[in-house]
């Protein structure tokens, strides 16, 4: 099993490196290029220091005179090897660091690019700091071989001149030559196997570490508040400790070999003078022979190493590979269809649940990327296991349908876990439902393009996120045909107009990493100025405006409700004036639809609905007055009300 496993990096490991020779040719010819040029004169020197000392240093110690001109020849010769040797150090170095950094880059940027497209059902069930380390550290486990590469590949044509050099020399020593390089190089083929899995768990747990240290820093404001910080450190410190074990066992592997490795080459030197002493005494080679073997001996250790580094590197380049490809060839069982919706059209969009069910899958249990190596060149990785995985929870929505009509507003309404958030995702289309059919303007969302989806439909979600930019910036986002005055309009739909213009550089205010700075009323303005910036034809509102004072809400329901605003409204409500606003409500309980119709209407037929929405308006109502500082007036509480 052992060997199977060794020989299964060895291969997969030579075909990812293929893979990056295949997309950076160039790079990669230029640095072996510089290595065979290295490799060359490198055993050119190794003649050249054993022609001086044959023909100068042996002849002038005899003679005890020194002949200027031979000297002067042998200087410029040592010379003008080094000088093209130095040519090929520069070539092999910059070949293989463009070569090792461009893959880095181009896979960083593949990695991002397929985060983005991925949708949110996949990121749902990934950990956020094991998705950063497949686009850091995964990468550069990946690539890391590439940089001793060349070297490596200029070291084998190296070798094979060297061995062709030594038997032109002299078949003896040509001999002790092949009997060190096979165990130097078996002992490589030991050092890759014992190496291999060492090298996948310390990945796994680089992941895992990045992934802890994301979830703490991410949640800084709960650890705080709840007095966590001993409990996290000893968390995080208790995963530290076993990536630290993890890459110590690594070190001590690396300690052990390494002077096995050097040690090797050396050997061979003694046996070459121990060998060649004999046969110089028998006449069989001349003094100088003897020098340049036993110095190409010396010289070759250092360049044979490098077929160990990259050796010694491939279970890791295994392991980091199959991890990205993981993430590559990742559908998030969400494709995207080709229907476009016209892009001149201006009015509502409609939208349709026709018997919706929904269950949401339970998250990854493993790091993104398999934790094992398999067998054959390309990993083994299944690309259609997240669509043939069937373990599934509960459904959250049941036969659910419903109709937001063209230029209309329809509040969902319903107790904590009934369903509203998970309607609005599917609305958008962050998930897929898992039974029934959605369509916009009669066409079903998953036939509609990428881009034809988000210019119809915008989704404000409960928690709103402002990046770390200028509020021009977090508003317009860089999309084509967006102006300052585009961004003011849908600033004052969003009543935030205000509070912008109130701001020291205005548009051009910085407002900090998940904006610090603003109110969570201010961020939540922020965010739905930014999703009516571009026009939406149908507006999906997550309790949006929860953090905002509700004089606010009113007002911005209603600039949304006016003629001007070409948009339908779909909108998780809880306070009875916005409920009030809306055109139509639809009453949630447990996944289902219970009833739907006006505001009036259901408080006169449905007790459900009216006793929820009376619960919601004693629990604001208790708020003002704490605001106010005013004493309860009695009544059941809240909790009493409210059985969520």
């Amino acid at each position: 099993m052992a060997n199977r496993t060794s020989r299964d990096v060895l291969l997969r490991g030579l075909w990812v490196l293929g893979q990056g020779i295949r997309e950076q040719p160039g790079l990669f010819t230029l640095g072996v290029g510089g290595s065979v040029v290295f490799g060359l004169l490198t055993i050119a020197s190794a003649y050249v220091v054993g022609a001086i000392v044959g023909e100068v240093v042996v002849p002038s110690i005899e003679t005890g005179r020194i002949e200027d001109g031979l000297l002067a020849a042998g200087g410029a010769a040592l010379l003008a090897v080094s000088v093209v040797k130095v040519v090929g150090i520069f070539g092999r170095r910059l070949g293989a660091g463009f070569m090792q950094y461009r893959l880095q880059a181009s896979y960083r940027r593949r990695v991002t690019r397929r985060y983005l497209d991925l949708p949110m059902s996949w990121h749902q069930r990934h950990p956020t700091g094991t998705l950063l380390s497949n686009a850091n550290s995964d990468v550069e486990a990946t690539w890391f071989p590439v940089a001793p590469l060349p070297f490596a590949v200029g070291t084998v044509v190296m070798l094979f001149t060297a061995i062709a050099a030594l038997f032109a020399t002299d078949w003896v020593l040509a001999m002790v030559g092949l009997a060190v390089f096979p165990a130097l190089f078996a002992l490589n083929v030991v050092y890759s196997r014992r190496m291999a899995p060492r090298q996948v768990r310390a990945q796994r747990l680089r992941a895992e570490v990045s992934g802890i240290a994301h979830e703490s820093f991410d949640g800084a404001l709960v650890v705080k508040t709840m007095g966590r910080e001993a409990e996290e450190t000893v968390r995080f410190a208790d995963r530290a400790a076993e990536l630290r074990d993890a890459l110590i066992s690594v070190g001590r592997l690396r300690g052990m070999f390494d002077p096995l490795l050097e040690t090797l080459p050396s050997l061979g030197t003694l046996a070459v003078l121990l060998v060649g002493a004999v046969r110089l005494q028998q006449g069989a080679v001349s003094i100088a022979d003897l020098v340049s073997v036993a110095f190409l001996f010396t010289v070759l250790a250092f360049p044979i190493r490098a077929i160990g580094w990259v050796l010694a590197e491939l279970p890791r380049s295994v392991a980091g590979w199959d991890r990205l490809r993981h993430v590559l060839i990742a559908t998030g069982e969400m494709p995207y269809g080709d229907t476009e919706l016209p892009v001149t059209a201006t009015s509502p969009a409609d939208l349709v649940f026709d018997r919706v069910w929904f269950s949401y899958r339970p998250p990854a249990t493993e790091a993104v990327g398999p934790a094992t190596v398999g067998s054959g060149p390309d990993p083994a990785a299944d690309p259609t296991a997240e669509a043939t995985a069937t373990t599934v929870l509960p459904p959250v929505l049941r036969d659910v349908s419903f109709t937001v009509p063209a230029g209309r507003t329809v509040a969902l309404v319903g107790p904590t876990g009934s369903g509203k958030s998970t309607i609005a995702a599917l609305a958008a289309r962050l998930v897929d439902p898992t039974g029934g059919r959605i369509a916009v303007d009669g066409v079903n969302v998953r036939e509609l393009t990428a881009e034809s989806l988000a210019r119809t439909v915008a989704l404000v979600a409960q928690v709103p996120f402002v990046f770390d930019d200028t509020v021009r910036a977090n508003v317009n986002l860089d999309r084509t045909g967006l102006t300052d005055e585009s961004a003011w309009s849908a600033l004052r739909l969003a009543e935030a107009d205000g509070f912008v213009a109130a701001l020291d550089g205005g548009l051009d205010t910085m407002v900090g990493e998940r904006g610090t700075t603003l109110s969570g009323g201010q961020r939540q303005r922020l965010t739905l100025a930014r999703a009516l910036a571009g026009h939406p034809r149908l507006l999906v509102l997550d309790d949006a405006t929860s953090a905002v004072d509700p004089r606010v809400e009113a007002a911005i329901l209603a600039a949304l409700r006016a003629a001007e605003v070409a948009t339908s409204i779909l909108v998780v409500a809880y306070r009875r004036a916005t409920i009030a606003l809306a055109d139509e409500v639809v009453y949630l309980d447990q996944g289902r639809v219970v009833d739907h119709g006006t505001h009036q209407q259901l408080l006169g037929r449905c007790p459900g609905y009216a006793d929820l929405v009376t619960a919601y308006e004693q629990a604001e109502a208790e708020r003002e007055r704490d605001r106010a500082g005013l004493p309860d007036v009695g009544g059941p509480s809240l909790t009493a009300q409210v059985t969520a």
